[in-house]
């Protein structure tokens, strides 16, 4: 019984039974085209020595043998070409049905059906493939509109503050002490100014202040301020020429420093805490609007910040005098102030490109 089974199974294996034994587990289609040339170049052989070793042998004995071929058969084994053909058909077929990622799958489900006892245990890893990120301490929240309406109304509220805060730091008063310079320096005095004013501002009120003081060689010098103008004077602060559409609150904010390692304006760039007899009895800190009505009081110069500075560090200069003596010293070393210049790490030179050893 055992050799009439023999005789009609198929001793040979078929180019689709090869392809699926050897593309199992790839995942990359050059993968499954190279394994399927060496496949269908190991069946070519394969014919041609079974061409060759019927051709070198003698006729078979059809009754010895086992069941005559068939048309088909012998039709294949004469003309080689036309089996070829038939084998990439095959494989084009099986190729169409190839699927690399449900292979794993698929014998995870025919071990399910064999083992009922393992298909739940699959089932649940299924089911908790996809976790949760574990290492996430912060959950976002779901963002919804009263969420939204929340944040705008805190981000106005925060920027409405700033605003009012910034007003404030504006219409806080300082003291500018300064002398006039003319290749010497001439007392001049104390200038009353805000934060937020500009450099002609100052340069208006200490204008009126050589006015008031007769500062000049001639006797008509009253008369002499009274044609100067706001462009015909000049605020050196250091050695620093200030330009005239800069205000105080740009140097303040930014804690600009001169060349000397010194700020060029050494002032408060926050709203000044009230003494404490202004303070309010009950101990609360004053709001928004209270440090704005404090900050637009006038107390006395003296009291201001920056009145006990150095009264030289800020000199008020005729143009048409720095134009005539712009060459001498002190003169020559002025320089107009340049926003994207760090003067901190600048070399002091003079006009002719020597160093300075001293500031």
């Amino acid at each position: 019984m055992a050799s009439s089974d023999s005789r009609f199974t198929s001793q040979n294996t078929t180019t689709q039974q090869r392809l699926s034994t050897n593309t199992v587990g790839l995942v990359a289609l050059s993968d499954f085209r190279k394994r399927r040339a060496e496949v269908l170049e190991q069946q070519e052989r394969e014919a041609r020595e079974a061409i060759i070793s019927s051709s070198s042998l003698d006729t078979p004995d059809r009754s010895r043998t086992g069941t005559p071929a068939t048309a088909d058969e012998t039709s294949d084994v004469s003309n080689p070409r036309k089996k070829k053909k038939k084998d990439k058909k095959a494989a084009k077929v099986g190729g169409a049905k190839l699927s690399f990622g449900d292979d794993d799958e698929d014998a995870e489900n025919g071990d399910d059906r064999d083992a009922p006892a393992n298909g739940k245990q699959g089932k649940s890893d299924k089911k908790f493939k996809f976790k949760a990120n574990s290492s996430v301490s912060v959950v976002p929240r779901s963002v919804t509109k009263a969420a939204l309406r929340r944040e705008a109304t805190e981000r106005e509220t925060l920027r409405r503050e700033f605003l009012a805060r910034q007003e404030a730091v504006k219409a806080t008063e300082i003291a500018v002490p300064f002398v006039f310079y003319d290749g010497t320096d001439i007392p001049g005095g104390v200038v009353r100014v805000k934060k937020g004013d500009f450099t002609w501002v100052f340069l208006d009120k200490s204008r009126k202040v050589g006015a008031d003081l007769g500062v000049g060689e001639k006797s008509n010098a009253r008369r002499e301020w009274a044609r100067v103008g706001v462009d015909d004077l000049m605020m050196v602060r250091g050695n620093i020429i200030i330009p005239h559409h800069y205000d105080f609150l740009f140097f303040i904010m930014n804690k600009t420093v001169g060349p000397a390692g010194k700020l060029l304006f050494d002032y408060l760039s926050e709203v000044p805490t009230p003494a404490a007899s202004d303070s309010p009895e009950n101990g609360q800190p004053q709001s928004t609007s209270q440090v704005l009505k404090s900050a637009k009081t006038q107390p006395s110069i003296g009291d201001l910040e920056g009145a006990t500075d150095d009264p030289t560090f800020t000199k008020v200069v005729d143009r048409r005098w720095y134009e005539r003596n712009k060459h001498i010293y002190p003169a020559s070393v002025w320089q107009e102030f340049d926003p994207e210049r760090d003067y901190q790490k600048e070399v002091r030179r003079d006009l002719g490109g020597n160093t300075f050893f001293y500031s």
